[in-house]
Formats: C-alpha cells, structure tokens, sequence
C-alpha cells in the first residue's frame, strides 16, 4: 500500500529538527532509520502530514569515550554499533543485543536511538539499556535534559520524549571486564523475541559480584530482574548456584498472550533464559 501523501522535511541540525517539529506540531512524524515507521506509514496506521528526516543531521552519529561512560549518539546505525571496539569492550551487552537484532540489512539501515525511541518492549535493545542504567538525552526548545533509563521507558511504545522534544544520545556507563550475554528465544530467524534476556555480570575468583539482568518482551515496557541480581550477588558461578537464582525471574512480570505463547509460558522460558544467559555471562 502506498502511504498517505505528507509534506518532508530534511534539517541538517538539531535546533532546525526541533523547530520543524515546534511548526508542525501534532501532525508530525520523525523519522531516523525509518525500520519502524515505514511499515506504519505503508499500511496507513498513520498518516502525518509532515515527516521530519533526521537522515542529515551528522552531530546525531558516533561513538565516543566519555570518561566513565560510552556515548552512542542517537542516529548511530546498528551496524556500526555492533562494530566498534569502545562499546565491545566498556559495553558488551550491547554488542551482544545488537547483534541480535533483526538481519544485516536492517541493522546497517536502522538505529540506535530510534530502536530505543520506538520503545517496543519486544525489541531487543531496550532491557540491555535498562540493565546497564543507560540515560537518555533529550533536546527540546528549553535546552536538554538527561532522563534515567528506569524513567525513561513509560508503556507501550510510549518513552519519556515529547512531542516537541528529539533523544540526541544515550550514554552508557562502562562496563569494563563484565562478562554479558543475550539470550534471545524466536522460532523462526530473525523475528522477534518471544522472550530475551540480557545478562552483565562481574566475577571475582569464581563469584559473583555484581549483577544486571533485563528482561525483554516480559511487560509493557522493559524491566529489570532485581531479584535475580541481589540473589546472585555472593553467590559462585555455577549452574545450582545460579538456577536457583534464575527461578524468581518471572516474579512481578506481566508478559503477553499470543500465538507464540502465553503468559505462563514466558514466565517459564524468562527463568530458563536467565539461566543460560548469566552462565554465559559469567563464563565469557
């Protein structure tokens, strides 16, 4: 199906995409890799009269060590992600959620902050973002603001941005010498996820230190498995030591019912996944 007709808009700067967008207000759509919006727009489940392209703004891509933290700006492409060496190596789950995004082709078109942005809570990079207590920078009229990625994911598809606002970058505190693992259950290549865990552990002479686990496609948003991490702090790592760990994954959850499964089910598969993703973790 051919979209609704809508007028473009192409700025080369973030101070000309935020006054574009003051312009048209409501009726606008911003598009960054364009993954997720152009099926929307095909289908005509919207039709904005104005697209404002986010393609030729240079300011928003890169990558950059900022110190204590990673810094992945928000046009920054999946595939340019999963290649560089600052964020394998202060942010490995990133990396390893990344690579497990959709096929080649979407990753070298889609991006980063706009993966993010979409906040589909079976999206793959979310739950990792949230494990590693990500921030998200905002832009708006009044300036910037950075908005804790436990605040930042509100419901379904619904982010802490608004309306008049662009996430510019997300920063990433490091990471450095974690083991992390994404384990991500599908039926078929390349869908996704049924359910997914991001595991970031710290070992310490064969225990375990500190803990992050995210849980993806388990809610309404993405969440964080924060009984999982306190109950394997101290504890070594080995399958028992962790299972037991992993069975409290589930806990407080409120999965979907679908073709690919039900509530239950996934409640099942998040305490089987976690395991294998922690052990993963903490051997790798």
């Amino acid at each position: 199906m051919i979209p609704a007709k809508f007028d473009y808009v192409a700025p080369t700067s973030v101070e000309e995409a935020l006054s574009a967008l003051a312009d048209a207000g409501d009726d606008a759509k911003v598009i960054a890799g364009g993954q997720s919006l152009l099926p929307v727009l095909r289908m005509r489940l919207n039709a904005p009269e104005v697209i404002i392209d986010l393609g030729r703004i240079d300011a928003l891509r890169g990558i950059r060590d900022d110190g204590d933290a990673i810094v992945i700006g928000a046009m920054t492409t999946h595939a340019d992600v999963q290649a560089d060496p600052l964020v394998r190596e202060h942010a490995t789950l990133i990396t390893k959620a990344v690579t497990e995004v959709a096929d080649p082709q979407i990753r070298h078109r889609g991006t980063f902050g706009g993966a993010l942005a979409h906040a589909d809570p079976a999206g793959d990079l979310g739950a990792p973002a949230l494990a590693l207590d990500a921030e998200f920078v905002i832009a708006g009229s009044g300036g910037t603001r950075t908005v804790a990625a436990s605040d930042f994911f509100v419901d379904l598809f619904t982010t802490a941005i608004e309306d008049d606002e662009l996430l510019t970058e997300v920063r990433i505190p490091k990471k450095t010498g974690w083991g992390a693992h994404y384990e991500k259950f599908v039926r078929v290549a390349h869908q996704w996820p049924i359910v997914a865990i991001g595991a970031a552990v710290k070992v310490d002479g064969g225990t375990i230190s500190e803990a992050r686990v995210g849980l993806t496609n388990m809610g309404s948003t993405p969440l964080r498995a924060t009984s999982v991490e306190q109950a394997l702090v101290g504890q070594p790592a080995t399958d028992e030591a962790v299972r037991a760990a992993a069975a409290s994954a589930g806990e407080g959850t409120n999965p979907p019912s679908d073709l690919n499964g039900d509530a239950d089910y996934r409640r099942h598969l998040a305490t089987v996944l976690t395991r294998r993703a922690v052990l993963a973790a903490a051997g790798g």
